[in-house]
C-alpha cells in the first residue's frame, strides 16, 4: 500500500475536510457518507466521528491509500 504524506499547517484538521481536501471524495456528503459506513480508519481503527481530528503523526486509510500527517 503505497503512503502518501499531508502537511498539515494547523493544530488539526477535521476528517471529512481532509478527505474532500486530499480529493479522495467528491463532496462533503460523499465524505460523511464513507465514515458513516466505517470505510476509514484512523490509526488503524475504524473512525465513525465525521469530525474527528485529525493531527500530526496520524494515519489515515481509505480505499487502499495510506496518508500520514506531517
Amino acid at each position: 500500500m503505497e503512503m502518501k504524506e499531508f502537511n498539515l499547517s494547523t493544530e488539526y484538521i477535521e476528517l471529512i475536510k481532509l478527505l474532500k481536501l486530499l480529493r479522495l471524495v467528491e463532496s462533503g456528503g460523499m465524505a460523511k457518507l464513507v465514515v458513516d459506513e466505517g470505510l476509514v480508519l484512523l490509526n488503524g481503527e475504524t473512525e465513525f466521528r465525521k469530525r474527528a481530528k485529525v493531527r500530526k503523526g496520524d494515519i489515515v486509510e481509505f480505499e487502499g491509500q495510506r496518508i500520514a500527517i506531517v
